[in-house]
């Protein structure tokens, strides 16, 4: 088949980062990805980007602003016509480094907060980190970017949404992203201690509904929920190699942020461009269209619009990435996410022990 023109590229500038958050979804073998791409290798991978027709970079980690070259890289993403967002815990971002982003064309800053109060906040961070995020938000506003404030929602935090709307709103974001831990990485290490309960979650929908309708034309709201707790999967990335793709830190080409735990070969950056790789590689191939789909996917009629769920989730709940996500009740693997379910709601909703993300070392 044909293969479509990405809109979007997720540019993993790093895996090392200041916070050790028990959610992170970067993979648990960072040792891996100690050697990053060169300034010169993440500028040719942008144009190659923009000739296959990308409009958006954003430019992620762990930290991107450990990068020093990092208003380097904005400055040739915005020359080549592409929109660049910053996803950034905001360590580091200062008024002399947010000055030099501005500068060099960034676009759009998104900042990650854990909780609506520094003893909360601090913990799930793994470091004091709480005041130095508010800080760095009110700067993005004095400077005139557009603010997104990024909250990964789990039963550590989820019963406090309603607090973290208030600051959210007190922050004058434009954008709130409530998001449910999606369990890939260091998430998945501590799935029990995270997954909160369907209490938990009805209670906190109850409270964002009416605050997406109080906020409505002043804040755009945006709640995703966990979709351990759905009928059907979520349409993982718009269907596999299909709209966007990542690359990380060490090079490797990606259809989403976390198939290099698939076993399919690797496609590096490194080896091959990215028109190439996007094109025909087998780790990029392998997925696209429905094709590969086994029973009961393939005489499903919603097989167009989930794309049969998740290939990460498929292949790290049964082993099997062709599998149907056993997320979708039609999966003969389903129990497996019942029994999670089930035990995130016999559990206590907080206070179960989080194993923190390692720290990667500086190259």
């Amino acid at each position: 088949m044909t293969a479509p023109r990405p809109f979007g590229l997720l540019a993993e500038l790093t895996y090392r980062c200041p916070l050790a958050c028990a959610y992170c979804s970067n993979p648990v073998e960072m040792d891996r990805y100690a050697e990053e791409l060169s300034t010169a290798d993440w500028q040719r991978v942008f144009t190659e980007a923009a000739d296959l027709g990308v409009l958006q970079c954003h430019l992620s980690g762990g930290e991107p602003l450990l990068r020093r070259d990092l208003p380097d890289l904005v400055r040739t993403a915005n020359d080549l016509g592409m929109y660049t967002n910053l996803v950034t815990s905001a360590m580091g971002l200062n008024r002399r480094r947010a000055e030099e982003l501005r500068a060099a064309g960034l676009d759009h800053v998104q900042v990650s907060v854990q909780a609506d109060e520094p003893a909360t906040a601090d913990r799930i961070a793994g470091i004091p980190s709480f005041d130095r995020k508010l800080e760095a938000c009110r700067l993005v506003r004095e400077l005139g970017w557009p603010l997104t404030v990024n909250v990964v929602l789990h039963r550590q935090n989820i019963d406090r949404v309603g607090a973290i709307l208030e600051l959210v709103e007190d922050l004058h974001a434009d954008r709130v992203e409530l998001a449910n831990t999606q369990y890939y990485g260091w998430a998945w290490r501590n799935r029990t201690a995270l997954l909160p309960s369907r209490e938990q979650l009805d209670r906190a929908e109850e409270i964002v509904v009416a605050a997406r309708e109080r906020l409505a034309g002043r804040m755009e709201v945006v709640h995703v929920l966990p979709d351990y707790y759905s009928r059907y999967p979520k349409p993982c990335m718009g269907g596999w190699a299909q709209r966007q793709l990542t690359v990380a830190p060490n090079g490797d080409a990606l259809p989403c942020p976390a198939a290099q735990t698939l076993p399919l070969p690797r496609a590096s950056v490194r080896d091959a461009g990215l028109g190439e790789i996007w094109t025909s590689a087998p780790l990029f191939t392998a997925f696209r269209g429905t094709d590969w789909m086994q029973d009961p996917c393939r005489s499903c009629e919603r097989r167009e619009l989930d794309h049969g769920g998740c290939r990460c989730q498929a292949f790290q709940l049964t082993g099997d990435a062709a599998a149907t996500d056993p997320v979708c009740h039609l999966s003969p693997e389903h129990h497996l996410v019942d029994a999670a379910v089930a035990d995130a709601n016999s559990a206590a909703p907080v206070d179960l022990e989080l194993v923190p993300r390692g720290r990667l070392r500086r190259p």
